[in-house]
């Protein structure tokens, strides 16, 4: 219980990750399941991000002439967030552009429904 209190970023990312995937798991509405898909993306980043930052280092800018590695944090994670989000965001703008498309098709957000209406077309 003692590193739950301690590591309270990586605790909030790992439950922004399970609120996110049982949102996707349990939700039958394309756009409940769009969200959670987010929801989970978040925790992800939220974890990289906590994992790249070491307590008492700073941003790798070289000031006062400090070259030491041990004076910054690791700049990795944080270009692998920056491109996580990136891609997420046109991941979920092709999921909303495809969600628009199948509400015209079959005038519902539910997926149990447009399964049944698309096996009915095929009739």
């Amino acid at each position: 219980m003692q590193y739950l209190l301690v590591n309270y970023e990586q605790t909030a990312a790992v439950i922004l990750f399970c609120i996110g995937f049982t949102t996707m798991l349990l939700h039958k509405n394309l756009l409940k399941k769009i969200i959670g898909m987010d929801i989970m993306d978040a925790g992800i980043f939220l974890f990289l991000a906590c994992q790249g930052y070491i307590r008492g280092r700073v941003a790798p800018i070289v000031e006062n002439g400090v070259q030491s590695v041990t004076a910054y944090i690791n700049p990795v994670p944080a270009g692998l967030v920056l491109t996580g989000i990136v891609v997420s965001v046109s991941v979920t703008a092709l999921m909303l552009a495809l969600t628009v498309r199948l509400y015209y098709r079959y005038h519902t957000l539910n997926l149990d429904e447009m399964i049944a209406l698309a096996g009915k077309e095929e009739v």
